[in-house]
């Protein structure tokens, strides 16, 4: 290997690790020798070498590899002419020998593709699919962008991130991505798993030390898919791989697709610089259905079924019925459907009303919960990180000014209660007060992205 190959290929590293890292560690190695198989370095110091051979030399093997060279292993030596170099003892004859750094093995190209492969056996559900998606209001920017990356063209937007609630469609898109891309580009290496799978597998190379396989692994994609990132949130080395994992595969112009349970922003514990990684590209939210969409899904499932209990009717009236009263969760409004179906087959009864509401009592029951009051108070005063007491008492700065119109305005839309009776559960504020509250917050809804955003979390989160 060349002197002007190893400047290439430091490059690469810089890119990889930031410029601090690199000044630090990899700037001071000078490249010697490549003789069958070791990489020979030069370090000033031997606490370089050994940090660097823990540190980056995995890095530095797979670019090495990666660039042509077969390289198995890397030599770290302190340069004899160093002003750090440790002077020999006085009876170099006694002279403990000089620690060196732990080798560091190749790659094993053939593990790190049977992992591969394994990883993409893992089950696509084939039932989510584009054709069973349901598309209306709430989901048409989500659906539609998730056609544009399944398409497998240039890279339009790197990331995808398509984030929202429980039971909103985000694995049915990222799957029928998945299932498009591997239709119609089979030479394409696409890569789905959830986030902790892909939190197992660095584990499970850093305990059997195959960060080397691991690193290939993920850096020959094609497409990567991670479903659920929230969960790497508070997991500082997974998050330092994954931030290292997204870079080397942008640069290299990969698609990379991404669903969250809320806005990158929003995830607690989620590094700032992964965050800023994830808000890069194209972030799309799916916002909950709304009666309409609800209604599409129920017509959409009746048809499936229809194939499988082709006897049984379903009486006017009872999917609108289950559209309104099952507003907040697609997977629970699918759940009921399957049962009422069931049921009625095992029973050789007609789908009515009747039948509806005794088959379903207890998923009724739960999707009439109550929001109190009490609670949204508390749920505000938590997610603003302000004292209860504050939400409700006399301060007027606007620091508990807003949140408390927030709270006011959630109780408007989310309980029965009347203004006046809002306004004493807010220190007996008269009903005037909550009306102009309720009326800022619909104002700014519309003009201060960041509140309408609180009011949406907040919402769900009662919902839930």
């Amino acid at each position: 290997m060349t002197q002007e190959k190893w400047g290439l290929l430091r490059n690469k590293l810089l890119k990889a690790i930031g410029r601090n890292n690199y000044t630090t560690w990899i700037e001071p190695l000078e490249f010697k020798e490549l003789q069958d198989g070791v990489a020979v370095f030069s370090v000033p110091t031997n606490f370089m070498g050994n940090y660097v051979s823990q540190n980056f030399a995995d890095l530095i093997l797979y670019e090495l590899n990666t660039a042509g060279e077969t390289v198995r292993r890397l030599d770290f030596r302190v340069a004899a002419n160093s002003p750090m170099r440790p002077k020999p003892a006085a009876n170099a004859a006694n002279a403990a020998p000089e620690a060196q750094p732990a080798p560091v093995t190749a790659p094993n190209q053939d593990t790190a593709q049977d992992a591969l492969e394994s990883l993409q056996a893992a089950p696509l559900d084939s039932r989510f699919t584009f054709d069973s998606f349901v598309v209306g209001k709430p989901n048409e920017l989500a659906h539609a962008a998730a056609r544009r990356v399944s398409e497998g063209g240039p890279v339009t937007f790197n990331p995808l991130v398509l984030y929202g609630g429980v039971g909103l469609g985000k694995t049915h898109l990222m799957h029928a991505i998945a299932w498009e891309l591997k239709t119609k580009h089979p030479e394409l290496n696409v890569l789905y798993l959830s986030a902790e799978q892909f939190m197992y597998r660095f584990v499970q190379a850093l305990r059997e030390r195959r960060m080397m396989d691991f690193k290939h692994l993920f850096r020959s994609v094609d497409v990567l898919m991670v479903d659920d990132v929230q969960f790497i949130a508070g997991k500082d080395s997974t998050q330092e791989e994954f931030f290292h994992t997204f870079n080397a595969l942008v640069d290299q112009n990969k698609q990379i697709i991404i669903s969250a349970d809320r806005a990158p922003g929003e995830i607690k514990d989620l590094e700032d610089r992964v965050k800023s990684r994830l808000q890069c590209g194209l972030v799309v939210d799916l916002h909950p259905t709304d009666y309409e969409l609800r209604l599409g899904i129920l017509q959409n499932k009746v048809q499936q079924y229809s194939s499988s209990y082709p006897d049984l009717a379903i009486a006017d009236g009872v999917l609108e019925f289950l559209a309104h009263r099952i507003s907040t969760n697609v997977r629970v409004l699918e759940g009921a459907l399957t049962r009422l179906f069931a049921f009625a087959s095992l029973v050789g009864r007609e789908i009515d009303m009747e039948l509806t509401q005794d088959c379903l009592a207890d998923v009724l029951r739960a999707s009439e919960r109550k929001i109190t009051v009490e609670e949204i108070q508390r749920k505000v005063s938590e997610y603003y990180n302000i004292r209860l007491s504050d939400i409700i008492g006399p301060k007027r700065l606007r620091s508990y000014a807003r949140p408390r119109q927030v709270a006011m305005y959630l109780c408007k839309q989310l309980t029965s209660r009347s203004l006046p009776e809002i306004g004493r559960r807010f220190g007996g504020r008269d009903h005037t007060t909550v009306m102009h509250g309720v009326k800022r917050i619909e104002e700014l809804k519309l003009t201060d992205g960041q509140i309408a955003e609180d009011v949406e979390m907040l919402r769900r989160s009662l919902e839930a």
